[in-house]
C-alpha cells in the first residue's frame, strides 16, 4: 500500500531496492525458520506481482501486476480466485483499463466492487518512472492518480477523488464505512479518511513527511501506516524539494499506530532503514510488516512482526532478498505477500500464499 507506493511507482520502485543487488538463483519455496508458514504455494510465474488483497470471504485476491505475458506495459489489476485460478496457465481477469498506471487495490465491503487507484484520466500511456535523483532511490508521486470504484468485470462504477494532486493507496475499514488514503491536497502526503461512497472527507495526519500504506485493524477502530518523518534542516529542504518535483525518498520510514480518527498516534518501531507495508495480525493486537533494518547492503527486505507497544520484534520471513506486501485473510487463516523466493535466478516477484500458523 501501498509502495504505489508502489508500489507506488511504487511497485517497480519498492521492488528495485531487493532487486539491484540479486546475485543467485533462488529455487526454494520456505525456509526452515518460517514457523508461521504451512502449505506455502506460488500463485503467479513471471513480471512484477504485489499488494494482494483478500475478498471478504477471504476466497478471492485482487493485485496488481506489470507482467508482459499478460499483456501490459506498466502495472494494472487483476483478479483470481486462490482456489481455482490456475496463473501459471491462464491470464487472469483483469479489473482495469489497461490504461496508464493503476495501483492499490482493495475489496469493497460487498465483495462485488474494487477501489483502486489509476492516471488512465491524463494519459492512456504508462507514465515515466523516475531515475535515481542525484544518486538516490526515489519514487514518483503521480498527480494523476485518482481513486476508482469498479465492478468485477472491470467497469468503472465511480469515481470517489477528482482533487488535483496525488490520490491513491486506498483501503477500506472491515466495518464497511470508510476509506483511507494518501493525497497530497493540503501540500504534502496525509492520510485522509472518507466514507466509502467518498463523501465526508477528512484529514488525520498532519506532520511533516510521507505517511501512506495504511490499513484498518480487524475492528476498524485502528489505522497503521508508514511514514518518513524528515527532522533535520538538511532533511526537511531535501524532503519539499522532491515533493515538488513530485518524487519522494522512502529509505527512511517507520512504522505508526493511530485510531480511526487520527487521535492517540504513536510510533511503533524506531528500527532505521526502511520499514513499510504494515498490516494488522488477525488478534489486532500485532503490526507484521517489512523492513531491511537487518541488512547490511539495505536491499534485503524480510517480514517481522511486533506488538502494538513496539515490543517482541520478531522475524517471520528468511528470503535472501525481498520479502513484502504481507495481509492476512479476513478468516485469519491464511497469509499472502510477494518475494523473490523461487523466481530462477530473474528479478520476477511473485505472489505467495501459506496457512497462518500461530
Amino acid at each position: 500500500m501501498k509502495w504505489s507506493i508502489l508500489i507506488g511507482g511504487m511497485l517497480l520502485a519498492s521492488i528495485a531496492f531487493a532487486q539491484n543487488n540479486q546475485k543467485k538463483e533462488e529455487t526454494t519455496l520456505t525456509y526452515p525458520q518460517e514457523k508461521h508458514f504451512k502449505n506455502i504455494r506460488q500463485l503467479t510465474f513471471g513480471g512484477n506481482n504485489a499488494e494482494a488483497y483478500f475478498s471478504p470471504d477471504s476466497k478471492k485476491i485482487v493485485f496488481q501486476s506489470d507482467y508482459k505475458e499478460w499483456g501490459v506495459s506498466c502495472d494494472q489489476i487483476f483478479t483470481a480466485d486462490i482456489k481455482k485460478s490456475n496463473m501459471k496457465a491462464k491470464k487472469p481477469q483483469m479489473l482495469s483499463t489497461s490504461k496508464g498506471r493503476t495501483t492499490c487495490s482493495y475489496f469493497m465491503p460487498d465483495g462485488k466492487s474494487i477501489v483502486y487507484a489509476s492516471t488512465h484520466l491524463q494519459d492512456a500511456q504508462c507514465p515515466h518512472v523516475p531515475e535515481r535523483k542525484d544518486g538516490k532511490y526515489v519514487w514518483a508521486i503521480y498527480e494523476s492518480f485518482d481513486i476508482f470504484v469498479s465492478d468485477m468485470k472491470g467497469n468503472i462504477k465511480k469515481q470517489l477523488t477528482n482533487e488535483k494532486g496525488y490520490d491513491a493507496e486506498a483501503t477500506v475499514s472491515p466495518k464497511g464505512d470508510k476509506i483511507v488514503f494518501t493525497s497530497t491536497r493540503s501540500g504534502d502526503l496525509e492520510l485522509w479518511v472518507m466514507n466509502i461512497d467518498g463523501t465526508g472527507l477528512k484529514q488525520i495526519t498532519n506532520e511533516l513527511g510521507y505517511d501512506g500504506g495504511a490499513f484498518f485493524s480487524p475492528d476498524g477502530s485502528k489505522i497503521v501506516f508508514r511514514a518518513s518523518r524528515p527532522k533535520t534542516e538538511t532533511e526537511v529542504k531535501e524532503y519539499k524539494e522532491l515533493l515538488a518535483q513530485g518524487l519522494v525518498q522512502p529509505t527512511n520510514m517507520e512504522i505508526f499506530v493511530c485510531n480511526a480518527d487520527g487521535t492517540d498516534l504513536k510510533q511503533i518501531t524506531n528500527l532505521g532503514k526502511a520499514n513499510w507495508a504494515p498490516f494488522f495480525h488477525p488478534s489486532g493486537k500485532k503490526i507484521i510488516f517489512s523492513s531491511n533494518h537487518h541488512s547490511k547492503r539495505g536491499y534485503n527486505f524480510n517480514l517481522f512482526m511486533i506488538d502494538l507497544d513496539g515490543k517482541n520484534l520478531e522475524q517471520i520471513s528468511h528470503d535472501t532478498v525481498f520479502d513484502a506486501f504481507p495481509m492476512f485473510s479476513p478468516d485469519g487463516k491464511k497469509i499472502i505477500f510477494s518475494s523473490n523466493r523461487n523466481n530462477g535466478g530473474t528479478r520476477d516477484t511473485n505472489l505467495f500464499i501459506a496457512e497462518w500458523a500461530d
